[in-house]
């Protein structure tokens, strides 16, 4: 990501470019608005994860917020094909999925497509931005294999691991929804998103 500069607590994404999408305009024009508070100049609208694509094959930006659920292609479809088809200097962009439905069906098939992180609707100006920053020092390893490219799905240090076969024990989901399952309340997950001084 472009570099953010920062004064005391406030993060400024100026320099940051950030593509949109979602097919509802009023969503899009909330989203907009508070990507524009955070100070981020360069915003790219789409109505459509099928412009979307065409955008992308023109040129690269530093951060997707994607709606999960829209006709044709959806957010999903729209990740993997970011993730395995998008020109290879686009395969990495951060991608944060936006949803309206936190069911754990919905996190995981998120996290399954390669989103990096997931927000969900009603979002909070506070909320997507520490997902923004927690995004910016994420230091995971990019994971390219036959059945999954991505962001890789295990976080470590993170707070107590789930109880689910495979999960290593020292790795916890990067998804919001998992930490809860975990029974971490909404101060304990916050606190793990304290903005900092950060460099996008």
């Amino acid at each position: 990501m472009a570099r953010a500069s920062r004064q005391s607590d406030r993060v400024n994404l100026e320099q940051v470019s950030v593509l949109l999408i979602d097919d509802n305009p009023q969503a899009l024009d909330i989203l907009s608005s508070v990507c524009q508070g955070f100070g981020v100049k360069e915003q790219i609208r789409c109505n459509s994860a099928l412009e979307a694509t065409e955008i992308i094959k023109r040129r690269p930006v530093d951060l997707i917020l994607v709606d999960c659920a829209m006709p044709e292609m959806d957010g999903y479809d729209f990740i993997h094909w970011l993730r395995r088809e998008s020109p290879a200097a686009t395969r990495r962009i951060p991608v944060v999925m936006l949803t309206s439905h936190a069911a754990a069906s919905r996190i995981n098939k998120s996290r399954d497509c390669g989103a990096s992180f997931v927000v969900t609707k009603p979002l909070t100006p506070t909320v997507l931005l520490q997902r923004i920053v927690w995004l910016s020092t994420d230091e995971r390893e990019f994971i390219e294999s036959e059945s999954y490219v991505g962001p890789d799905r295990r976080v470590r240090n993170m707070g107590p691991p789930l109880n689910v076969p495979g999960r290593r024990s020292g790795d916890l989901s990067t998804h919001v929804g998992a930490a809860v399952e975990a029974n971490m309340d909404q101060s304990d997950i916050d606190s793990m998103f304290k903005p900092r001084r950060v460099a996008l």
